[in-house]
C-alpha cells in the first residue's frame, strides 16, 4: 500500500473562524483520534494531502510528523466542499505497527463483459481486516469470459496474504445480467422513442 510522510502542525484556533484561517493558509483542519488518547487538533498541508489521497486512495497510510515525533495514521472521514474541489476537514485514526484494522477497500472492474451481457455492480467496496501498514489500496475483479447469469460474491475475490474478509462472504458484488434487446427497450419506452424525445427537447438551431 501507499505510504506518505506529511508535516502536521498543532492547531490552536478552533471554530468556523479558525478553520477558515487554516484553509486560507493552505492547510486542512484535522483531528487525530485513537488508542484512548486525547484527540489532537492538527493542520495538514492541503496540496500534499490531496495528492496523497489521489495516489494512494482513501486508505493511504500517513506518517505524520507532529512536533518532531512521527505518528502513523489513516484517513477515517474526509469532508469535501459541496461545490469547490477542496477538502474542508479530515478525521484521522492513529495506528500502530502490527495492529489489525477493518477498512472498506475499493472494487475495480477490469476486462470486457461477454457479448449479450450487462454488468450490474451491487457494491463499490469490500470490507476486510488487515494489518494497518499492509492495507490493500483496491481489488481488481475481472469479468473477462464471465457467463451471463453469474454472480460474483465477496468470497470470489482473491485477497492478498494477511488480509481476510470482515463481512459476509456471500455478499453479491457484481451480477452479469442479460442485456435487454432493442425490442425490449422500445417496448419500455426506450430505443427510437428516447431519440424522438431528445430531438423534441433539443434547443432550436439558429439560422
Amino acid at each position: 500500500m501507499a505510504e506518505v510522510r506529511l508535516n502536521a502542525e498543532i492547531r490552536t484556533e478552533f471554530g468556523k473562524g479558525g478553520a477558515r484561517r487554516t484553509r486560507r493558509a493552505g492547510q486542512i483542519p484535522a483531528v487525530l483520534y485513537g488508542h484512548g488518547a486525547e484527540p489532537k487538533h492538527i493542520a495538514l498541508p492541503a496540496r500534499e494531502f490531496a495528492n496523497a489521497i489521489k495516489r494512494g486512495g482513501s486508505n493511504v497510510l500517513l506518517t505524520l510528523s507532529i512536533d518532531g515525533q512521527d505518528e502513523l495514521a489513516l484517513p477515517k472521514a474526509i469532508q469535501r466542499h459541496p461545490i469547490k474541489p477542496e477538502i474542508e476537514h479530515v478525521d484521522l485514526i492513529s495506528v500502530r505497527l502490527g495492529e489489525k484494522i477493518t477498512v472498506d477497500v475499493q472494487l475495480i472492474i477490469v476486462g470486457d463483459v461477454v457479448s449479450g451481457g450487462l454488468v450490474a455492480q451491487e457494491a463499490t467496496s469490500l470490507s476486510v481486516e488487515a494489518e494497518a501498514t499492509h492495507l490493500p489500496s483496491s481489488f481488481d475483479i475481472s469479468i473477462d469470459g464471465v457467463a451471463v447469469g453469474t454472480q460474483i460474491t465477496a468470497a470470489d475475490v482473491i485477497l492478498p496474504a494477511g488480509t481476510v474478509l470482515a463481512g459476509d462472504p456471500e455478499q453479491i458484488l457484481i451480477i452479469i445480467q442479460e442485456a435487454p434487446t432493442a425490442e425490449a427497450l422500445e417496448a419500455e419506452g426506450g430505443g427510437d422513442s428516447i431519440a424522438s424525445q431528445a430531438a423534441e427537447n433539443a434547443p432550436p438551431v439558429a439560422d
